[in-house]
């Protein structure tokens, strides 16, 4: 199962995450399968590939809990409903 995930860059205390797509078996910092975006709390910026995102979503692929509140922030998801309607 696939799953898009955070993946942790960056340097001490300051942080910033890749949004990777990811096998769940693999660790946190493991080999991903495609980067799709990534996430800077610090300057709260987020750059999402949303052709990529679509693509593991409708393979099947899980957003984490943290990862689905990005998306939902950045209004992945009215686009969606939007494109699907």
């Amino acid at each position: 199962m696939v799953k898009l995930r955070l993946k942790r860059c960056g340097r001490k205390q300051q942080a910033i995450y890749r949004i990777v797509a990811i096998d769940v078996r693999s660790r946190r910092e493991g080999r991903d399968l495609q980067k799709v975006g990534f996430y800077d709390p610090k300057r709260n910026q987020t750059c999402l590939n949303v052709p990529a995102i679509l693509y593991f979503l409708e393979k099947g692929a899980r957003p984490t809990r943290t990862v689905y509140d990005i998306l939902r922030k950045a209004e992945f998801f009215k686009d969606k409903e939007r494109t699907l309607s």
